[in-house]
């Protein structure tokens, strides 16, 4: 059997983070979370996930910066945003500093994995 997909999830909405681990966790994923941008880059520097899913709107470091400290960090690791808000430009901006994809907000699980998959080929 192969090994879990090693999943980074970084909100600041706990609630929103903990039942899409779970979820992801229910569907044989391998959950890491983080509340802001400067957890998860810590993380990433002892644990590299296979792929991030990144809230583009946190406070302290958001997620267009922390973006681009992990295209420092850990180039080629697949990022894929999040956006609320109905705000497809940040989407849009971000995947021009190299993010996979981004989803909006609320977002369908299947969708997700779906993208997550494609973002790591």
């Amino acid at each position: 059997m192969a090994d879990k997909i090693k999943v980074l999830l970084v909100d600041d909405e706990e609630e929103f983070s903990s039942t899409l681990a779970e979820r992801l966790q229910m569907r044989g994923f391998e959950v890491s979370t983080a509340s802001n941008g400067e957890d998860a880059l810590q993380m990433i520097d002892t644990n590299l996930p296979d792929v991030m899913v990144l809230d583009l709107r946190m406070p302290g470091i958001g997620g267009i910066e922390t973006l681009r400290h992990v295209q420092l960090i850990a180039p080629g690791l697949p990022v894929l945003l999040l956006t609320g808000y109905g705000s497809t430009e940040d989407g849009i901006k971000g995947m021009k500093l190299g993010a996979s994809d981004y989803l909006m907000k609320p977002l369908n699980i299947d969708d997700l994995i779906d993208k997550m998959k494609e973002a790591m080929v």
